[in-house]
This record gives structure tokens, sequence and C-alpha cells, in this order.
């Protein structure tokens, strides 16, 4: 895929170009854009008092309230009116080999914090949350000296509640040697600076622990995994219906992949909404979203989720891009195991682990959290029943919509790592397919995927959902 140049939209809101590559060819559009809330007004009770009339008393109320009002409006300044959010209008990246300069350009200033990751070699920029709002015009400057510079591509978007960030792939080691904050017209300009070093003087700045930097994606992991904690607790002991966890793939500051303005992290979360509608109407199960917005969770936040939640069931949606190669379509169901069927999962499983990378978290070493023969024992079984829901769902699947050449697999996907849910992978389709494309992106497509999906759901579960009947009866 194709990287376009600007700050690669790996963000979220409007979709922008193929972008998941290391290069930084063309430009990238849109935008992403963050939450704002306004507070809610609760006007106080107004009795009139018998002797007046109606009318009067009304007169009165609107005295009341406008007069004071229109006296705020004129001592309040325009620019404090009302509390809107910081949005990031345009980008511009220029230097050489031995300087380069990352300049964004806001509607006000904020502050930015940077650091340095190694394997790769990354820049991040943390900013408060900011809407993006980058057209494709204002990257136009920005081609001239990039192809020389320390710059390779990059990506934004939100990275958790309140904070964004820009990922920047670096083509050399370089130092951040100045971050200044500069009025300009209607706003403010934020420079990122970069000096080239060596190895070491790189290596020395990258070894600083990202403690600070993942505080607030934790945070934000912390609450979503005390919810489904919670939602789990009261499910105990009012509603035994099987609880289906659907996870829409990537999200935030991690678009997956692009093409055509049609970016992965929006369609999955499409399609597992219009999942979870499906399955809820039914009755017959609980259905959680690992994410229900424009959000970035980690891969083992993502596990968390599903196990605190006490998921019976655990579907990861994708539409992933195989580069160059058009002629690999169809869904395919993965599974977890240590062995890949074959290289094109194994090429797979290791981009969609790198998701916490690109996103600028460090890559975790996974550690085995239960040990022993009932811990292995439990992994075994849980294993075996996510190979019988990936074949249910490949036989449901075969006679609504068009099925890869192999349609399961397997192959080590750190998000089907837990031990006690089964859980799979499903590819909906292929971002580098022209016929995928068309199909990923039809309401018709989605709907009977969709209707096929809930009946293997329901095979999956058809026992279980009966024991429960007779135990009513």
């Amino acid at each position: 895929m194709e990287f376009r140049h600007g700050i690669g939209a790996i963000a979220g809101g409007t979709p922008g170009e193929d972008i998941r590559s290391c290069e930084v060819h063309s430009c990238a559009g849109p935008s992403c854009s963050g939450k704002f809330r306004p507070g809610k007004f609760r006007p106080g009770k107004f009795r009139p008092g018998a002797p007046l009339s109606r009318l009067f008393h009304i007169c009165l109320l609107v005295s009341a309230l406008l007069l004071p009002a229109a006296a705020a409006a004129l001592e309040q300044p325009a620019g404090e009116a009302r509390q809107e959010a910081v949005r990031a209008v345009a980008i511009d990246i220029s230097g050489n080999r031995e300087k380069s300069r990352i300049m964004l350009t806001l509607s006000a200033p904020v502050e930015a914090r940077t650091f340095l990751l190694e394997r790769p070699d990354r820049l991040i920029i943390d900013l408060p949350q900011v809407a993006f709002s980058l057209s494709a015009d204002s990257h136009a400057g920005a081609r001239k000296g990039v192809a020389g510079g320390l710059v390779a591509s990059y990506r934004y978007g939100l990275f958790a509640q309140g904070r964004s960030r820009v990922v920047v792939d670096l083509k050399e080691p370089a130092l951040v040697s100045k971050v200044t904050s500069e009025p300009v017209a209607n706003g403010a300009m934020l420079t990122v600076e970069l000096s080239r070093t060596d190895r070491a003087a790189y290596g020395r700045a990258a070894m600083q622990p990202m403690v600070e930097a993942a505080a607030a994606l934790s945070a934000a992991e912390n609450a979503r995994a005390a919810a489904a904690r919670a939602s789990a607790q009261a499910a105990d002991r009012q509603d035994s219906r099987p609880l289906v966890m659907i996870d829409p793939g990537h999200g935030g500051v991690d678009p997956g992949a692009i093409r055509k303005g049609i970016q992965e992290k929006d369609l999955v979360l499409s399609f597992a909404r219009r999942l979870q509608e499906k399955l809820g109407a039914g009755g017959r199960y609980r259905v959680q979203l690992t994410r229900g917005d424009d959000s970035f969770i980690s891969l083992a936040g993502r596990v968390r989720i599903a196990r605190e939640a006490g998921a019976d069931l655990f579907i990861s949606v994708h539409a992933d891009s195989l580069g160059g190669n058009g002629s690999v379509r169809g869904a395919t169901v993965y599974t977890s195991s240590n062995t890949p069927t074959d290289e094109e999962s194994a090429q797979l499983a290791a981009k969609e682990n790198l998701a916490d990378q690109i996103a600028g978290l460090e890559a975790a070493e996974e550690t085995g959290d239960v040990v022993g023969i009932l811990a292995e024992l439990t992994r075994r079984e849980t294993q075996a029943l996510s190979h019988v829901f990936a074949e249910r769902t490949i036989e449901t699947l075969r006679a609504q919509v068009h099925l890869n050449r192999n349609p399961h697999r397997s192959a080590g996907f750190r998000v089907l790592k837990a031990p006690d849910v089964p859980s799979v992978l499903l590819e909906l389709g292929y971002l580098s397919s022209e016929q995928d494309v068309a199909l990923l992106t039809s309401d018709a497509w989605q709907e009977k995927t969709v209707r096929a999906l809930v009946a293997a759901i329901d095979r999956f579960f058809a026992r279980r959902i009966a024991e429960q009947g007779r135990d009513k009866g």
C-alpha cells in the first residue's frame, strides 16, 4: 500500500487514502475529529403567584432570562462565548538529511510532548485532543525536500480519551532539537525540529521508559475493563444468556488498511455495530463491543476486556490488505496457533501484531498469567471450541458470501490469546482486492453476511440456549 504524505490519515473521522506502508510518495487526506459535548442548561422552575395574570408572568420570565444574558454577552469576549475543540488545519514538512521540521498549524496553541522509540525508530508527538481537519491541498507544499529528509512517513489520530498523537517514522536516527509554538493568523504554529544523530545517541534518548506516555491509555483501558467486569457481575446475578464480544479491529491512531478513501477501522466498526444490533434484537445474547467509537485499544487491552466481561465468544473483525496482491480475496476465519498454516497467514498475523507499535506503544513481551496442567487443559479446550466455531462460521458463510480459497487458517494473532474465551479473527475480505472492496462497502452484502454470522453463532450456542430454555420451563 501507499502511505500518503502529510500526517497520513491514521486518524478517525473522514477517511484518507492508502497509508499503511512506510513510504512518503503522496498525500493523505482528511481528518479525525474529537468529540465536543456542550454542557446542559437546566432552567429553574417558574411558578407565578396567583394575583398576576399568566401573560404578565411570561413577560417577567422573558425579561429575567434575556436581560442578564444580554449583559453577559456584552461583557464576555467573543472568543470565550463557547469552548471549541482545537483544530489542526494544515501540515508541512521540510528539510534534508541533517535537519527536518514538522510544522502543524492549529486553531489555538497547545502543549506538546515528544519522545523517541526504537525498533522501528519513531518520534511520538503527544497533544491534547485535537480535531484534525487537514485537506489534501494543505500537503502540496510539503512534498519538496521530504524525499531527502529525515521523515519516512507519519500518522495521527485519537490515542486515548482527551489525547491525540502523531507518530512519525524516521528514515535515520534523529533527536528533537527544538519544539516551538508561535502565533500565526487565526491560531498557532507548532514546530518540531529534528536533527540527525548517531545510533548510540539515539539509543540513549530512546531508552527512557514511556510510563507517562502510556498512562492515559492504561487509565482508559482500566476504565473499560472495570465497566466490563461490572457488567459481568451484574449478569451473573440476573442474566445467564451467552455474552458475545465483538472486537472492531484498529481504531483511533491506528486506521488499519486504507484503500481509496476507505479506512479499515471505520468499515469494521460499522459492520460490528450492525452485527451487535442484529444479535441483540433476537434477545438470545448479551452483546458488547470492545470499542464503540473511533478510539485506540491495545491488543492486550482487547483481550482483557473480553476476559473481564466473562465473554463466551470473541470475534475480532478485520478487512486487511495484502500489499499489491489483488488476487487474494474472500472471507477468511483465523484461529490462534503458534504454527501458522501458511506464509500468508504468518505475514498477516505479524502485521496485525504491530498495531500497538503503529500507535506508538512499545512492543510488550507476552507473559503467561496462568500456569499448570489445569490451565493448559483450559487453553486446549478453548482452542478446540475456537476451531468448532470457525468451522461452523465457514459452513454458514459459504452459502452467502465468497470465501477465500483456504477459508480457515491459523497463526499467532496476539488478539486471540485469551486462554478461556473461544476466539476467532474474521477477515471480511481484503481491501487490496477491487472485488472485495465493492462488496465490503455494500449494505446488501453486509446485511446478508451479518445474517450468516448470527446463524453461525446460533449453531454454536444451540445446546446451551436449549438447556436454558428447559430450565426456565
